[in-house]
């Protein structure tokens, strides 16, 4: 079947997109690496020893930048509902966090230590009909702001994809109820065309 207009445009754009080019160069699963590589240079996030829990992690571009940064002395515990090929130093598990039985099994990955970080790169599976998809985003968000509060220590960092619309407003108060600083970071790696956006917890509170 002959692709449409629309498929051939998409095609031709991803193949001459410069951060395309660039993650095929350095040897990044994805472009949304220089998303994550972009805020980390502004904020300071990923440090040596680090422990980081990566929601929505396939095919691996951000757990790819973590595990280079926080090194042997860190721990990267990766989570998405389809399959990722191995990273050194990074352990996964395959299936759906919405799943109450395998956020159970993710968290006894973690075992009784607390995370330092905790970055979300998750985002729904598209229907086309933009009321649903917002909504399943957003509900996405919530559930990665619930995970931080329950596993990150006092004082740590959270990042989260999220795309503006309904509901963005009062997922960012909720995240200011959790943090002392909430910031919001817009990626050159992000398209312009996209009406997603990083917001940034920093500091935790108790």
């Amino acid at each position: 079947m002959a692709r449409s207009k629309t498929s051939n445009a998409w095609l031709h754009e991803h193949v001459n997109d410069h951060y395309v080019q660039l993650a095929q160069k350095d040897g990044y699963r994805a472009r949304a690496a220089y998303k994550l590589l972009e805020i980390n240079d502004k904020d300071h996030l990923l440090k040596p020893g680090l422990w980081v829990a990566d929601l929505g992690a396939t095919p691996g571009s951000w757990s790819q930048v973590a595990s280079t940064v926080v090194g042997n002395s860190g721990r990267i515990f990766a989570l998405d509902i389809l399959e990722m090929h191995p990273i050194p130093g990074v352990e996964f598990l395959q299936g759906d966090f919405r799943d109450a039985e395998v956020l159970g099994q993710f968290v006894e990955m973690l075992g009784d230590r607390q995370l330092d970080l905790v970055i979300s790169d998750m985002a729904p599976n598209i229907t086309g009909n933009a009321v649903t998809d917002q909504a399943r985003s957003i509900y996405l968000c919530e559930l990665a702001l619930e995970f931080s509060q329950d596993h990150l220590k006092p004082g740590g960092s959270f990042l989260v994809k999220v795309f503006q619309g309904y509901g963005f407003n009062e997922f960012m108060a909720a995240m200011r109820d959790q943090f002392s600083v909430v910031v919001s970071r817009k990626p050159k790696a992000s398209r312009d065309r996209s009406n997603e956006i990083y917001l940034l917890g920093k500091q935790k509170k108790v």
